[in-house]
């Protein structure tokens, strides 16, 4: 049964910008369904409205379209979770509407690339207890790749 993995918005902007990085090849694995993603409207709304900054479309070249199919992509093909916002375990506002998908996604796996999430050593016990193993991009690659 493939893992059901939260990839952080961060992850997926970082594909977009370089396309030959560690999030790009999370981003092939994913089209290549060798995980299971599980998302919720606030992150993909995040996702969209990263993606259509002036700035992130000029440094990654994309266009409205090509932005509109990928979060269609990952809206049509996740396992959708809604939030409540009634988890708060992390300094940043955004970050817990992550860690809330999580929790409430069930999931195996959070790839991010977030220091609040990623090194803070009392969340990460936290979403243990939750069944959530928090990886960097590079960590994750290794182990989906096992």
């Amino acid at each position: 049964m493939p893992k059901k993995v939260l990839i952080d918005t961060n992850v997926w902007v970082s594909a977009f910008i370089n396309r030959k990085g560690y999030p790009a090849r999370v981003k092939e694995k994913f089209l290549n369904r060798e995980f299971d993603i599980v998302i919720s409207t606030p992150l993909l709304k995040e996702l969209y409205d990263v993606l259509r900054r002036p700035k992130i479309k000029n440094l990654c070249k994309i266009t409205d379209e090509e932005i509109g199919l990928f979060v269609d992509i990952l809206a049509g093909t996740g396992h959708k979770v809604y939030l409540t916002d009634d988890i708060r375990l992390c300094r940043d506002k955004k970050d817990n509407m992550v860690l809330e998908t999580a929790i409430k996604g069930d999931i195996d796996y959070l790839v991010t690339r977030a220091d609040d999430i990623k090194i803070d050593s009392v969340l990460i016990d936290e979403m243990k207890k939750h069944g959530v193993t928090i990886l960097t991009v590079s960590k994750f690659l290794e182990i989906i790749s096992i």
